[in-house]
């Protein structure tokens, strides 16, 4: 039984561990979406 038991903790934590990432992920995306739209941003306004 308690080998059943490791397997169900591991399995947990990793479906754990890959939401976390997925969360991480998403935020950096979102990140890098917004610094891109500054950085267009500034470039149109210097052009003017």
């Amino acid at each position: 039984m308690s080998n059943d038991n490791k397997i169900s903790e591991s399995a947990k934590a990793a479906e754990i561990r890959e939401t976390r990432l997925k969360q991480a992920l998403k935020a950096n995306m979102a990140r890098r979406k917004a610094q891109a739209k500054a950085r267009k941003s500034t470039n149109s306004k210097e052009q003017d």
